[in-house]
């Protein structure tokens, strides 16, 4: 017998479905006695904001710390604590609450639950119903640090990961009792980071990816220099897309102000050389290489140690001698094993001249190109993917979109 309004239309306030990375996703949010159980409810709003469905299941626990009404009130579902309660008509909400979900997220889980688990300890209405679940199971410890290093909960820890069972986290910083050490759960943005990430098909599992991202600077003197408008954005959605798509990602960021994506290593350079040097140390070890920065073609030949003055430049005009700088992109493709190397070709006129150009003369496999006025500095973009056997235009959409499509046919070639 189905459960009546499970996992019903939220009631609570959501934006429009399009774009949203978990709509149509139906969550079982399980909630245990911690500290960190008020987190929880702004993960709860997260993931309904994600697109996602929240139905939540708590212990007994959780509600001194939490009251259910808070995340009724979030999720617009009834909440369950339970394990008799009268609203479910075969009275086995442990079986009715899991069926129709497609995944059971316990956030914050506590060293007790943990240990609940190894054992198939079932006293409750949320540990019997993570027993008697036929959906993935994915759990965010959060306990004290002396809890969490505990050599029982190191146990329990590896007995989770060997009965395929997800841990996000814990975290390192300073906890509730004062403390400072792992066993923070993970912020609400990062569990849902984790979610969106474990629904994304692995279609890069196994595989190192190198990315650059954002602009370059070129120091004149100690306070000026010369860069480009490039937010940096596409190289970072890309970086993310990649992640969740199962690769280990590390990107090479210019100077920007995004934060770094979840699980992707970030090495932060702020000149061509230092990017070219970073990227080239790596390259060889990675089985792609996505050149997203927007590197200046040229630097200062002689930057300045001082800050140059208005009335030693010369009067009214300045001559600044210029030297070339490396073409990382060229250099990695030309290495003697390169990796699947995709170049990025932004233009003020003639794009698919330049980006055709770009891709045999470079030999890649893959230019994506765009106009400079569809994507410099936004938060959507329109490209076109030039490969062997022509050109392929994606539709407008938002810049995770489009990384999404082009991780996509990465993917696809190197499956080929």
């Amino acid at each position: 017998m189905a459960l009546p309004e499970q996992f019903a239309h939220s009631t609570a306030p959501s934006a429009s479905t399009d774009g949203l990375e978990l709509a149509g996703r139906r969550i079982l949010l399980g909630v245990t006695g911690g500290v960190a159980a008020y987190k929880a409810a702004e993960l709860t709003r997260q993931l309904i904001k994600a697109g996602a469905t929240v139905r939540v299941a708590m212990t007994e626990a959780a509600t001194r710390f939490v009251a259910p009404a808070t995340f009724q009130a979030l999720s617009g579902q009834s909440v369950f604590v339970d394990a008799w309660d009268a609203r479910v008509p075969n009275l086995m909400p442990h079986i009715e609450l899991s069926r129709e979900a497609d995944v059971v997220l316990v956030a914050p889980a506590t060293a007790d639950f943990l240990a609940k688990v190894v054992q198939g300890r079932a006293d409750d209405l949320l540990s019997t119903l993570v027993l008697a679940r036929d959906c993935p199971l994915l759990v965010a410890p959060a306990m004290n640090k002396q809890m969490w290093d505990n050599p029982a909960t190191q146990r329990n820890v590896a007995q989770l990961a060997a009965d395929d069972i997800s841990m996000l986290g814990p975290d390192e910083g300073v906890q509730a009792c004062g403390e400072t050490g792992f066993g923070r759960m993970l912020e609400p943005e990062v569990l849902v980071e984790e979610v969106i990430a474990f629904f994304t098909p692995k279609v890069l599992a196994g595989k190192q990816v190198l990315l650059t991202a954002g602009p370059t600077f070129e120091a004149i003197d100690p306070v000026r220099g010369i860069t480009n408008l490039s937010s940096g954005r596409m190289g970072y959605a890309l970086a993310r897309a990649a992640r969740q798509a199962g690769a280990a990602v590390t990107l090479v960021s210019g100077p920007t102000g995004l934060p770094c994506p979840v699980g992707v290593a970030r090495i932060d350079v702020t000149s061509a050389l230092e990017m070219h040097g970073a990227v080239l140390s790596r390259a060889a070890a990675s089985d792609v290489f996505i050149a997203v920065a927007a590197v200046a073609d040229y630097r200062p030949a002689a930057p300045e140690t001082r800050k140059i003055k208005k009335t030693a430049a010369g009067g009214e005009a300045m001559t600044l001698a210029l030297t070339r700088n490396p073409d990382i992109l060229s250099d990695v493709a030309a290495l003697p094993a390169p990796p699947y190397c995709v170049g990025f070709a932004a233009e003020s006129h003639d794009l698919a001249q330049y980006a055709e150009a770009k891709r045999v003369n470079k030999k890649l496999p893959l230019v994506v190109g765009n106009l400079i006025g569809d994507g410099f500095g936004g938060d959507s973009n329109k490209v076109i993917l030039f490969d062997a056997s022509g050109a392929h235009p994606l539709a407008t959409t938002s810049k995770h979109g489009i990384a999404r499509d082009i991780v996509a046919r990465i993917a696809a070639a190197l499956a080929g």
